[in-house]
């Protein structure tokens, strides 16, 4: 199957944007998530910086698919106010990158483990009103990640967001690895959230570990979901997160040929996460 809008976290081949651009073009990869640009983050960049990446961008002929940003990932009891800032300042450089999507989370908790209260709940709610309120004025779109202990890391709490607060500027992420990662089945998960996704990040992992794998390798049903979402109209972006830089167990893998013949380091496993979906779809 051809796919066009194929995307990823181009950070994951080589800190400098020259790099990722070049071996996206090997790869016939048209999109990227930006999320680190030259060893700086997305959110650090000066409208100066994001006017040369955009610059850069259509040197490459590459377009960005959403912006990778760190929006929703702080504690609760962490200056809100300052995170607003950043976030405005991510809705600027959207525009400069020329896209609508912005990649985002619903917070953490102060005490990691202990149960969701009324109050924590309410407090995350408050947050994503006011955030959703301000993309409705700029006219951009919020993509919820399902992000390991954030307050949507699993079905039941992304599906209590999205049935609150789903709309035209706030929009599901699908991330089967992240809900493996949080002991969630995906299946499940994806009957649950069907109806709200519009963005898909593609990586796997293993139940017994939470180790990432290339996708179709591990636990997370990603050949199913991609059948499932396709069959329901989907027609968005595949990212793919491949977080494969640390994953000892890769040569283990029964990957067949895919790693024949790759590179070291990020442009190998970021090619081998690229050649595993082009396997599944």
């Amino acid at each position: 199957m051809a796919y066009e809008k194929i995307s990823g976290f181009s950070d994951e081949i080589a800190s400098d944007i020259t790099t990722q651009f070049e071996v996206l073009n090997k790869l016939n990869i048209k999109y990227f998530e930006p999320r680190g640009v030259n060893g700086k983050s997305i959110s650090a960049l000066t409208e100066e910086e994001a006017v040369e990446l955009k610059k850069a961008m259509d040197q490459y002929g590459i377009k960005a698919s959403s912006i990778g940003s760190p929006v929703g990932k702080i504690k609760l009891s962490e200056d809100f106010e300052d995170h607003f800032e950043m976030y405005k300042r991510i809705v600027k450089i959207a525009k400069i990158l020329d896209t609508r999507y912005i990649r985002m989370f619903s917070f953490w908790k102060d005490e990691e483990g202990t149960p969701w209260t009324e109050a924590e709940r309410a407090e995350v709610f408050t947050r994503l009103k006011r955030m959703i309120a301000y993309a409705k004025e700029q006219d951009v779109v919020l993509l919820h990640e399902n992000e390991k202990a954030i307050y949507g890391d699993i079905a039941c709490r992304c599906q209590d967001l999205m049935k609150e607060l789903y709309c035209d500027n706030f929009k599901a992420v699908f991330d089967p690895a992240n809900f493996v990662q949080s002991d969630q089945d995906t299946k499940e998960a994806y009957e649950m959230l069907k109806d709200y996704i519009a963005y898909m990040h593609i990586k796997d992992a293993r139940f017994e570990d939470h180790v990432v794998t290339p996708a179709g390798m591990g636990d997370g049903n990603v050949k199913f979901i991609l059948d499932s979402i396709f069959a329901n109209g989907y027609d968005g972006f595949l990212s793919l997160e491949p977080h494969l830089g640390s994953f000892v167990g890769l040569g283990g893998l029964e990957t067949g040929n895919l790693m024949k013949d790759l590179p070291e380091g990020g442009e190998g496993t970021f090619t081998l996460a690229y050649q595993s979906l082009i396997a599944l779809l």
